[in-house]
């Protein structure tokens, strides 16, 4: 029976993210504890995202859930709290940032904390919270006119992938002389295990429990899969392993590697890992 093996939190778009054992399903993704996926967001002096595929040592910015308190931590950085104060500090600030086409409101997250960030990343940065009176939702291209809502996601609000899918990739990986690679790499939201490599790709629809999630578009790689999670160093990139078998010409012939996803039913739904999971395939 198909399981679902992970589920992965992460609250700084970029950032590294957090394992959970369970989590709240949401029309925008994963939250636990009261934390969005991609809520935060780090931007340059003029309201630009940024992310590993410049400044690959985000990966290395780790945060960790304490009460109401997200805290961050950073090779050779003191560590950084972050109150979880809702819906934000007083007098904090709005500022207009954007993500790729998109300008939204978000709450800047004052001085120190930008400070801690340009030390980090050794670029001048800020942090930014989205703002709860912001709207963003997902290409209504690929939806099929359905309002899914995101945060700082780069486009949908759940990725998902199998564990045959990497378990192929790694093989093949393994053929060439090239190391096996982590599913981290790849930062799904959701692995699920039990089902065939790619079966993802033709799911029409995937239960959780009485969630239904919705795959509506194979995801694009760029290079952020050849950044080692763990330490932020830029290594051999799996695309051209990838390019050899992975073509998707749906994304316009981009190199394709798990599906992004939406929520059809169920949010509110509390998800946890060793679930059983139903993969309804449309061939």
């Amino acid at each position: 029976m198909p399981t679902l093996t992970s589920l992965t939190l992460y609250p700084i778009k970029s950032c590294a993210g957090i394992a959970l054992s369970e989590a709240t399903l949401t029309e925008a993704g994963l939250v636990s504890g009261g934390i969005g996926n991609r809520e935060w967001m780090v931007v340059d002096g003029d309201g630009d995202f940024l992310t590993q595929r410049e400044h690959p040592r985000m990966a290395t910015i780790v945060p960790r859930l304490r009460g109401e308190v997200l805290e961050l931590y950073a090779p050779g950085m003191p560590r950084l709290d972050i109150p979880l104060d809702r819906p934000a500090p007083e007098g904090a600030r709005t500022i207009a940032v954007r993500v790729w086409k998109d300008t939204v409101d978000a709450y800047d997250c004052d001085e120190p904390t930008a400070n801690w960030f340009s030390s980090a990343l050794g670029t001048p940065c800020r942090l930014a919270r989205f703002h709860p009176a912001a709207r963003r939702i997902a290409s209504l291209d690929w939806t099929g006119g359905v309002e899914a809502p995101v945060l700082f996601a780069d486009g949908f609000p759940l990725l998902v992938i199998s564990q045959a899918s990497l378990d192929d990739l790694n093989g093949r990986m393994g053929a060439a002389g090239r190391a096996p690679l982590p599913m981290d790499r790849f930062r799904p939201s959701l692995v699920i295990d039990g089902v065939e490599a790619f079966d993802e790709d033709y799911a029409a629809a995937i239960r959780i429990g009485a969630a239904l999630i919705r795959p509506v578009k194979p995801c694009p790689r760029c290079p952020i899969p050849s950044v080692d999670q763990a330490t932020g160093v830029v290594g051999p990139d799996p695309l051209d392993i990838l390019r050899s078998y992975r073509v998707n010409q749906k994304v316009g012939g981009g190199i394709a590697f798990g599906m992004n996803a939406i929520v059809a039913d169920g949010a509110g739904q509390r998800l946890r890992v060793g679930q059983e999971v139903a993969l309804e395939l449309a061939f």
